[in-house]
């Protein structure tokens, strides 16, 4: 299969101001800092940007300011999945609308589904667009995880569902899905802390959170693999990791927004009740980018 979407996309962040709503001028920065970085797409509305803390309208407002600003320069994935099929169905379309390049479909993560009514969910929304659509397989928060042959039966059926990302921290089905299913499906890595790992066994690609805050070594670690430099790839990865590990070793969405006032770019808090990362976990941050800094 060939796969126009590849590489590092950035699941980005939202900046809120201290009413917690959304502080898009701090929004424009992440982006661009993605962008400057050299990342090769950017994820909007993602479960690093808090979207279920989120009104459709808001949903919708990012997904509009975060195609404006990319102005064509890198693709834009728009996360749309919700609750129920018609809610997703609406958000989907507006994305569509509004110029995303590809749809993210998380299922519904409140009512835990059967595999077929999650399929049947999947089918009907994507066959509503016109857009490729990424799957979003991120079992710890639905409750049900797309394995990857039910992964391969939809992309057979479904012409626009192009590529997954796998949030599920499950080594062998990552690459059971490379290595089986690259064929009919791009499979994008959704854990951090597997980006050297995914990349070297041939995914194509990275969703990472950490992107918003250590964007160009991301890129650099990927291009290295792409290049065939294993061993170059191998000794940034070997900098790079101790700041993954100590982000991914807290709540992920708290670490993202440390990471980035440590580098200079602060973007808030987290909704409530979503509390600030701990001044012990901060400090683990700072000392991995002190390092990696030099």
């Amino acid at each position: 299969m060939t796969n126009s979407l590849r590489g590092v996309l950035t699941a980005l962040t939202t900046p809120f101001d201290a009413e917690e709503n959304i502080d898009f001028d701090a929004l424009g920065r992440v982006v661009d800092r993605s962008i400057d970085g050299g990342v090769d797409g950017l994820v909007v509305g993602g479960s690093t940007a808090e979207f279920a803390t989120m009104s459709a309208e808001e949903r919708q407002s990012m997904v509009d300011f975060v195609v404006d600003r990319a102005a064509g320069g890198v693709p834009v994935v728009a996360q749309t999945g919700a609750t129920t099929t018609r809610e997703a169905i609406r958000h989907s379309l507006a994305a569509q609308r509004s110029g995303a390049d590809v749809l993210m479909l998380v299922t519904p993560y409140y009512e835990p589904l059967t595999l077929a009514e999650t399929v049947d969910y999947i089918k009907t929304v994507a066959a509503a667009v016109d857009i490729d659509v990424m799957l979003y397989n991120i079992p710890g928060a639905t409750g049900i995880n797309l394995d990857p042959d039910t992964v391969r039966s939809l992309a057979e059926d479904v012409a626009n569902i192009r590529y997954i990302k796998d949030s599920s921290a499950d080594w062998e089905q990552a690459l059971k899905l490379i290595h089986h299913h690259s064929d009919v499906i791009g499979t994008f890595i959704g854990w951090d802390s597997y980006i050297y790992s995914g990349l070297v066994e041939g995914a194509a690609g990275m969703v990472a959170g950490a992107a918003n805050v250590v964007p160009a070594e991301i890129v650099s670690v990927s291009k290295k693999i792409a290049d065939g430099d294993l061993h170059g790839a191998r000794d940034e990865w070997n900098l790079l990791y101790p700041v993954i590990d100590a982000m991914i070793s807290e709540p992920f969405i708290q670490s993202v927004k440390a990471g980035l006032e440590l580098q200079g770019e602060p973007v808030g808090s987290p909704r409530r009740p979503m509390a600030d990362t701990d001044p012990d976990a901060v400090e683990r941050i700072k000392a991995a980018l002190a390092a990696l800094n030099g």
